[in-house]
């Protein structure tokens, strides 16, 4: 069984906030980039397309919280088929402060809030919805 992520070490946030120097690795998990926000002002780590959700998925959702469950049953599925990217993302947490960055205005309901939960979950993707 693999180590557990410590909750502390996972962290969200918006694209539009500014970075700080306790964010950590910095991974952009959204597929667009976010409009306004030149490259070098994000100074991420990574910016990872495969583990952000489809652009169907994206679509569909809108951001609706009454689709948030089904959205977390599907994006957790699309997320298996890149097991060793989201493995990896894991391992990265594991070892220290991650922050997840995301650009959608809802702060409750968005993929890095999903994916906060995915990475902290024991069971990792096999134990999601």
């Amino acid at each position: 069984m693999h180590k557990a992520v410590p909750p502390r070490n996972v962290r969200i946030k918006r694209a539009y906030d500014a970075p700080a120097p306790d964010d950590g690795a910095r991974v952009m998990i959204d597929r667009l980039w976010p409009r306004g926000v030149k490259k070098e002002s994000l100074q991420l780590t990574e910016w990872d397309k495969d583990l952000s959700p489809s652009d169907e998925l994206r679509h569909w959702f809108n951001h609706e919280p009454e689709r948030w469950e089904e959205f977390r049953r599907r994006y957790a599925a699309e997320l298996r088929q890149h097991v060793d990217r989201f493995e990896a993302l894991r391992e990265r947490a594991r070892q220290g402060t991650l922050t997840l960055v995301y650009a959608a205005h809802n702060e409750q309901v968005n993929n890095a809030v999903a994916m906060r939960e995915f990475l902290l979950n024991p069971g990792g993707l096999n134990a999601c919805p």
